[in-house]
């Protein structure tokens, strides 16, 4: 299997332990920033849109399969795939978020969590149902 990182993030967030732990809980704007060689890979995309952002969370620790859930030491352990952890196996986040603006290999972004530097490995259109439309 290989990964091939298609873009990084940029964002002010660089301390894992003070970052959200979801984009809705105050994660800042931030930059998708493509390498050029991938950047027709975003026509079709506009402000507005809503995406998942997949990235591999680099410094997460891969050896966990389990813990608490939100690191509140007041809740049981829990199987680590019944949670958002970052720490699992395959460290892959899923990050739901509103494109603010692009240009060119830039993409800003509303409601990203992820620290800076953070690989990007793909980015994807939200599917919706007829009744989110």
């Amino acid at each position: 299997m290989e990964l091939i990182r298609v873009a990084t993030v940029e964002s002010p967030l660089t301390d894992r332990a003070a970052a959200p732990k979801q984009g809705d809980e105050g994660a800042p704007d931030a930059d998708l920033v493509f390498d050029e060689t991938m950047s027709p890979g975003l026509e079709g995309l506009s402000p507005g849109d809503e995406v998942l952002v997949l990235t591999w969370l680099d410094r997460a620790f891969r050896d966990v399969l389990r813990v608490r859930p939100r690191d509140d030491f007041n809740r049981p352990h829990q199987g680590v795939f019944s949670t958002r952890s970052p720490d699992r196996p395959n460290p892959i986040g899923l990050h739901r978020v509103t494109i603010l603006a692009i240009d060119g290999p830039r993409v800003e972004v509303r409601n990203l969590e992820a620290l800076d530097g953070t690989p990007i490995l793909d980015l994807k259109p939200l599917l919706r149902t007829i009744d989110e439309r």
